[in-house]
């Protein structure tokens, strides 16, 4: 039989329902990041960077963007005869046939492709949240106090703390209680929803938990082994970790990597990012064009003016546009005279000739104001904005639209063409 000493299950199903027009067609860790990654990038570089060679990715929500970026995982060297890197969607049974309902519920739905490795350690990634972290480090930890689960947590503020599922550790690391978004906080260690389970010990306790609807890792799982006398242990964790699960976190995060000193360097030989990249030609920058703090992607061409943006692969911008503090994905066409402030426009968009995005004062979303919360201008994939028009700031689009949707060619703040 073949033997793993760890396997890792990564699971990158959800929907990303807060990043709105960005997510409508694809999963979360489909998303574009840095010009040239997805999401799902960094887990993925960050477990061949740790010596794990046997990734399970469980997707569900709207995988194929994400299924043909993985492909067979050459990009990461995990195209493996034994282990590599799988794609585990949820498929039909003889009985008891369902969707991944919760986070341990998509494992327990896996029991046989784990077992198949026959591992001792299991470890439990989100494939949406940006960082580097040696997950190699942290099995050693589990090992050398002999725990049954270790948790990684990373300190937060504590007047930030009741945003999280806190951990309460007692002098040695060994976790003594759980508080879920708790008003007042006793402790500022908050989880990552990165885990490491001795298998045996998982194993049982999906079967156990395995009629719980909606079964969660954080809910359910670990508070039940905590309660059973289980050994659960703190991993703290002090580098760079982003949840960019919000519009405003995820423009934060593109942002900081133009920073002169950027708080997250892509560029380290020894924890390289590794994605997915076509052979493209080297980007352009045409005779009148000027560029600042920026990141440009391949195959490129800039004919106008960009500053403190990240620019993906493909992306044209025409002569007299002006880009600024915008997030534009690849494949873009952005016409001339264009005036862009503060915008994220996803892949495959077209904006038309003397275009103004992010006018006018911040105004409420009149579309859905727990995700449009933020002075961003979002547009989805595969849109067209014709020429001319003005768009304020909060505003969300996505489809082919006319200026027959713009009422005197104006999308006031806070608005939406959703098509």
């Amino acid at each position: 039989m073949i033997k793993k000493e760890m396997i890792a299950m990564l699971l990158a199903g959800g929907q990303g329902s807060r990043l709105g027009v960005i997510t409508a067609k694809m999963a979360k860790p489909a998303v574009a990041f840095g010009g040239k990654y997805r999401i799902i990038d960094f887990p993925l570089s960050n477990c061949i960077n740790s010596g794990i060679d046997t990734v399970g990715v469980l997707t569900q929500y709207q995988p194929l963007r994400l299924n043909t970026h993985i492909g067979i995982g050459i990009p990461w060297d995990l195209d493996r005869e034994c282990g590599g890197v799988t794609i585990l969607s949820p498929y039909e049974k003889t009985e008891n046939s369902d969707w991944y309902t919760g986070t341990a519920n998509a494992i327990y739905q896996n029991i046989e492709y784990i077992d198949s490795y026959n591992p001792e350690y299991v470890l439990i990634l989100g494939g949406d949240h940006i960082y580097k972290m040696d997950y190699e480090l942290m099995l050693n930890y589990h090992k050398a106090n002999k725990a049954d689960i270790t948790m990684a947590a990373m300190p937060v503020p504590l007047e930030e703390a009741s945003r999280f599922g806190v951990l309460i550790t007692d002098e040695t690391g060994r976790v003594v209680d759980f508080e879920e978004k708790p008003a007042n906080p006793r402790s500022n260690l908050a989880s990552m929803g990165i885990y490491i389970f001795t298998w045996s010990v998982l194993r049982d306790a999906l079967i156990r938990d395995a009629q719980i609807p909606n079964c969660d890792f954080g809910m359910h799982i670990i508070p039940h082994c905590h309660e059973r006398g289980d050994r659960v242990f703190c991993y703290e964790y002090n580098g760079y970790w982003k949840d960019v699960g919000t519009l405003g976190s995820y423009w934060e995060a593109n942002m900081e990597l133009i920073d002169l000193v950027p708080v997250f360097n892509l560029y380290e030989e020894y924890w390289k990012i590794y994605t997915k990249s076509g052979s493209l030609p080297p980007q352009y920058l045409g005779e009148h064009a000027y560029t600042e703090r920026c990141l440009i992607g391949k195959g490129a061409e800039i004919y106008g003016t960009v500053t403190n943006s990240v620019i993906g692969s493909g992306v044209v911008i025409e002569e007299g546009a002006v880009v600024n503090n915008s997030i534009i994905m690849q494949d873009v066409t952005i016409g001339k005279g264009c005036r862009i402030e503060k915008a994220i426009i996803a892949e495959n968009t077209k904006i038309g000739d003397n275009v103004v995005l992010g006018a006018f004062e911040y105004a409420e979303s009149k579309y859905n104001k727990k995700v449009y919360a933020f002075d961003l201008v979002t547009i989805g994939e595969n849109s067209v904005i014709p020429d001319g028009v003005t768009i304020g700031k909060n505003t969300a689009i996505s489809g082919v639209t006319t200026p027959e949707d713009y009422t005197d060619g104006i999308l006031e703040s806070g608005g939406y063409i959703i098509k």
